[in-house]
């Protein structure tokens, strides 16, 4: 049988002649053109906004639309000076949180940048572009490592189609596809496994750190599991090398950690803030692990499926019959075949085992998808398809064998009712389509190789289409979606705009809302914000004082409530009715400044009552507490709390209001209902379902703005607000306590008069400090926690970097002047 031998070694030269490289390149290119092509033309045929004829689908699916859109759209105001806080603090989302660990969660990409040269109101198209940018780029960075791994002589085009088949797996274009930040570990495998290359060669000391470190800072999460999927890879080459001795293999396992501790120790500043960050986080939902069943796990393998909780291991039917063909292809060396098809098959039964699940996952089960690290087992699958393939085209009995494992497969999936009427048609032109393109890539058959590239990346393309066409349809039928920018948008901005007065006081972008995080999409400096690093103290304070949320307390609501507006100093906020319509604006008739004063006495404490916990940190009483059956005296406003209501609640004959609670994923906030008429059908709520926990509160505006007059009387005369920090300036003889409208997050420290700054005090979730007398002015500082050390172990892992690249240098200078006989001295 003729096969297809590996290209001997390279002479050492100083520079690859450039005619080596084109068909590297080449190979490179045509795996991101069968990506694009593959990707948008999918896009294109179901209707997916923005391509397509017919645009019937948003891309905003889930946390797409409601947090990775709206952090581009901040990420878009802080390139262009428009955004209200900097790198270390956000003053536009939750009335004040830190950014860094948002940063470094969802936007520390370097394709995130890209955003900057789209206009603001076509962010959905600019995260559109950088995500299928990350899966050109993925594909490229494997068929890269492809050739590096196995140098081929002929047909290096096909390490391009099966870079592609990595780029377009099923985890790829039906989970990652609307969580852009984790295809940054989509392109990480293969540039971590490039660098365990390095390592056994002894090559790019300074190079390998460094690609590390930018797997780190782009998305820490999928790079830990990259970096395992890496290290596995590299045990293995050194196992089946048998050039390389015992001291060999210690040192490239040696070379390759110190690489991973020097780049790890690199990303420590956004890393180690990260990590604080999540410490004093929101607790999500704790999710015990349960392995998926075998058919559903075997039916992810095909084309035209779709699961949230299985792992999409989906390949291409081409890309998979070369992996299971590995181990009865003879011309691949026995050690070869057997360690690269029991890698593939270790890695596969460790998703379904709880021990090695959770260290998959850094040790906890993820909140939604739980099986996140499957593109580290499609990336060794690949690898496993290009190793058997680099030893020369399968012959018959391989091609057998990887035909039967594949039918096994086949007929496993046929038990999961996963399976679409897509799948095995697809399945069947797939084999029929690889099966032909193998045989005529054969050697000897000239002439034939642009035919069985046709049937090679044409089968790729059609059942990655396909796949992809399917996942969005099942998305779109499933999951909650968000509207591109549209006039809403516009309309909605252009009030928050107008009505800005920052940092006089704060605009918000109303209740009724677009996305879970509108300030970031609007602008604005509300109190809505959802990140995986909301503040544990941030949802605890708006909780005691009425506030909505859903994902569990992560997504938290703005609350329409004039008195939580007074102690947060909103002075305008955006209001839309119930049943839609152009959106209006609310400005309050006065407005506390950002730092008010309270008088010295106990620490208060918050109770199980939203309306008295209003009272608490205004300092005043406001509200009458009433049931349903009271209603409200006549000249008050009605606010109802029911937080564990799911339905609807209606004033008299006015519109019905929907309400969304019930724990522990959801909690509906207070709904203002307006002024009370007085006793009477006209001014009484009815629920359905009935609820006889719900409870009104009764507001006194007169009462109220006694106490916001109050507040101005005593409060700062001048407030003054930088990226990071606020200074206040104080009336004369003030005295008490100094509170800040922002919550008491990790990170803030104040001094008072210039003093040195020591870390803030709590009072009900926001930031005060005590005023001794004579207090003149308080000063405020935030600082993410983890960034001072994080900043220390990246300075030493810089030095150290440093050190090896003047190590190397020395080193070669040495050898150069021995290998010239010339003596080496001190």
């Amino acid at each position: 049988m003729p096969t297809l031998e590996a290209a001997p070694a390279p002479p050492v030269t100083p520079v690859r002649a450039p005619a080596a490289r084109r068909p590297r390149a080449r190979a490179a290119a045509l795996s991101a053109l069968i990506t694009l092509i593959s990707v948008c033309g999918a896009d294109a045929v179901a209707g997916v906004i923005p391509l397509g004829p017919l645009q019937r689908h948003t891309r905003s699916i889930n946390d797409l639309g409601n947090q990775f859109v709206p952090f581009h759209e901040h990420l878009w105001d802080l390139l262009h000076g428009r955004a209200e806080g900097g790198l270390l603090l956000n003053w536009q989302s939750g009335y004040g949180t830190s950014f860094l660990p948002d940063l470094g969660t969802y936007l520390s990409s370097p394709f995130a940048l890209l955003v900057g040269v789209f206009p603001r109101d076509r962010i959905d198209l600019a995260v559109y572009v950088i995500t299928v940018l990350k899966m050109a780029a993925a594909a490229v960075a494997m068929t890269v490592l492809l050739l590096a791994l196995r140098p081929a002589v002929r047909h290096r085009w096909v390490a391009g189609v099966l870079g592609a088949s990595y780029a377009l797996c099923g985890w790829s274009v039906l989970e990652s596809i609307y969580n852009p930040m984790w295809l940054d570990g989509l392109i990480a495998f293969p540039l971590l496994c490039l660098v365990g290359h390095w390592a056994r060669a002894g090559r790019r000391p300074v190079l390998g750190p460094l690609v590390v470190a930018l797997a780190w800072i782009a998305n820490f999460y999928t790079a830990y599991m990259a970096t395992i999927g890496a290290g596995l890879v590299l045990l293995l080459l050194l196992s089946v090398d048998r050039g390389t001795d015992g001291r060999g293999r210690v040192r490239a396992v040696l070379v390759a950690g110190r690489s991973v501790a020097i780049g790890i120790g690199l990303s420590a500043p956004v890393l180690f803030t990260v990590y604080l960050g999540t410490k004093h986080a929101h607790p999500g939902w704790v999710r015990e692990f349960a392995p998926v069943s075998w058919p559903d796990y075997l039916a992810r393998t095909l084309p035209g499926t779709y699961s949230f909780s299985s792992p999409a291991v989906f390949l291409g039917t081409g890309a998979l019959l070369l992996a299971c063909a590995l181990g009865f292809h003879r011309a691949v060396p026995r050690r070869e075949r057997y360690a690269w098809s029991g890698l593939a098959l270790a890695v596969a039964l460790s998703f379904q085992w709880k021990p090695t699940h959770l260290a998959w996952h850094a040790f906890v089960t993820p909140n939604g998808s739980p099986y996140r690290q499957t593109f580290v087992l499609c990336g060794i699958l690949v690898i496993a398809a290009w190793i058997c393939l680099s030893y020369g085209i399968p012959g018959r009995r391989a091609l057998l064998g990887g035909g039967g494992v594949l039918a096994l497969i086949a007929l496993g999936a046929a038990f999961s009712e996963l399976v679409s009427a897509w799948t095995y048609p697809l399945l069947a032109l797939g084999v029929a389509a690889a099966v032909g393109g193998l045989l005529l890539a054969r050697p000897g058959r000239r002439g034939l190789s642009l035919l069985a590239l046709a049937l090679l990346a044409g089968a790729q393309i059609a059942q990655a289409g396909v796949t992809v066409a399917y996942g969005d349809q099942q998305r779109a039928a499933r999951m909650d979606g968000y509207p591109a920018w549209g006039d809403e948008h516009t309309a909605r901005a252009a009030l928050e705009a107008d009505a800005s007065g920052w940092p006089a006081y704060r605009t918000d972008p109303g209740q009724r809302q677009i996305t879970n995080n509108d300030p970031l999409l609007l602008g604005g400096e509300g109190g809505a914000y959802y990140s995986s690093l909301t503040p544990e103290v941030l949802n605890r304070t708006m909780t005691a004082l009425g506030g909505g949320w859903t994902s569990r307390g992560r997504a938290l609501q703005s609350l329409d409530n004039p008195v939580t507006d007074a102690v947060f100093s909103v002075g305008a906020r955006v209001r839309v009715a119930q049943k839609g319509g152009p959106p209006g604006l609310v400005r309050a008739g006065a407005t506390p400044p950002l730092v008010t004063l309270r008088p010295p006495g106990a620490e208060p404490v918050y109770g199980n009552n939203p309306f008295r916990n209003q009272e608490l940190m205004l300092g005043a009483r406001v509200y009458t507490t009433r049931t349903l059956a009271q209603g409200c005296p006549a000249g008050t406003d009605i606010f109802l709390w029911a937080p564990e209501q799911f339905g609807t609640a209606r004033l008299g004959d006015g519109p019905v209001v929907e309400m969304r609670g019930g724990a522990p994923s959801r909690r509906a906030p207070l709904i203002p209902f307006g002024p009370s008429a007085g006793p009477g059908p006209a001014s009484r709520i009815t629920l359905a379902p009935a609820n006889r926990h719900a409870e009104l509160g009764c507001l006194d505006r007169a009462a109220l703005a006694r106490a916001v007059a109050g507040l101005r009387a005593t409060g700062a005369t001048r407030v003054t607000v930088s990226d990071s920090s606020v200074h206040a300036e104080l009336p004369s003889g003030a005295s008490g306590t100094a509170v800040f409208a922002m919550p008491r997050i990790a990170g803030w420290s104040c001094g008072v008069n210039g003093s040195a700054p020591t870390p803030a005090a709590d009072r009900l979730g926001l930031v005060a400090v005590p005023l001794p007398s004579g207090a003149r002015s308080v000063d405020c500082d935030f600082r993410p926690p983890g960034l001072r050390s994080g900043t220390w172990v990246g300075g030493a892992a810089l030095l150290t970097l440093v050190g090896v690249a003047g190590w190397g240098r020395v080193r070669r200078r040495f050898s150069s002047r021995g290998a010239k006989g010339t003596p080496m001295t001190a």
